[in-house]
């Protein structure tokens, strides 16, 4: 069940004599806000402090994931699930925070969640997410290189040997570095596209069952990959990891 929150940050009030902290120019004078809005230095932490702090019980007992104003309720059972439902309803209500019904999805086995698509036993990425990815055309700006390893890294946990495959690609972002599209890199972007559009999942860990990690080390990058035998006696991904080498770690030996 995902939940998501009606009015988020204007939920949050500004203690009375603080208003004018937060004051901002309109054509009729200054205008001080009673209740806390976007953009404010720490509105993210506050909110999300806010409502931890309300649900805090059903975090720590492990069927409640909070993000700002998007909440995540997930149970083994239906009888499980609607129980827990009227809790988190009943604890709302107590806090007068309220939702937006257009925007919940309750008693679904398959969700979306920060771009994420959260299903039983595995999770994969956003298909709308990927959409424009079979068309995404080669950068021509250090612009245009940030913003497709931005994507990519969202997702980099899907993807093996991440690090060691957008080298030619972070190369293009050092400092006094002239930009230069070479073989290298299109060949890393179109490895890179391929890798994404082929949609890879990844298995929900059992913590009850034995895990294998697989580890690897080149001249540029580390990387490592967290595995799990599944039903079908093969082994399937949980998650991935990758690291670029610093200048100084590039000199240490393989083993260290």
């Amino acid at each position: 069940m995902k939940l998501d929150l009606r009015n988020g940050y204007n939920n949050v009030r500004i203690k009375d004599g603080n208003q004018w902290k937060a004051a901002f120019k309109t054509n009729k004078g200054l205008f001080e806000p009673t209740v806390m809005f976007f953009r404010l230095s720490n509105s993210l932490a506050t909110f999300q402090a806010f409502i931890n702090d309300i649900l805090s019980d059903f975090i720590d007992e492990g069927w409640c994931v909070v993000y700002m104003d998007d909440i995540l309720l997930f149970s083994k059972d239906l009888a499980e699930h609607q129980e827990w439902t009227e809790q988190l309803m009943r604890r709302l209500k107590k806090h007068n925070l309220f939702l937006k019904p257009e925007k919940c999805e309750f008693e679904v086995t398959e969700v979306v969640f920060l771009g994420m698509v959260i299903c039983p036993g595995y999770i994969a990425m956003d298909p709308v997410k990927l959409t424009g990815i079979a068309d995404w055309e080669p950068p021509q700006t250090v612009k245009e290189v940030r913003a497709f390893l931005g994507f990519g890294n969202f997702y980099r946990k899907f993807i093996g040997r991440y690090a060691h495959l957008t080298r030619p690609l972070n190369d293009l972002l050092q400092k006094n570095q002239k930009f230069d599209w070479t073989i290298q890199c299109q060949i890393a972007f179109d490895l890179l596209k391929a890798k994404f559009l082929s949609e890879p999942i990844l298995v929900m860990p059992d913590a009850s069952k034995p895990f294998v990690i697989e580890a690897d080390t080149s001249k540029w990058a580390t990387g490592a990959v967290l595995k799990q035998k599944g039903t079908d006696g093969e082994w399937h991904p949980c998650s991935y990891l990758s690291k670029s080498l610093s200048p100084t770690e590039r000199n240490y030996e393989i083993y260290d």
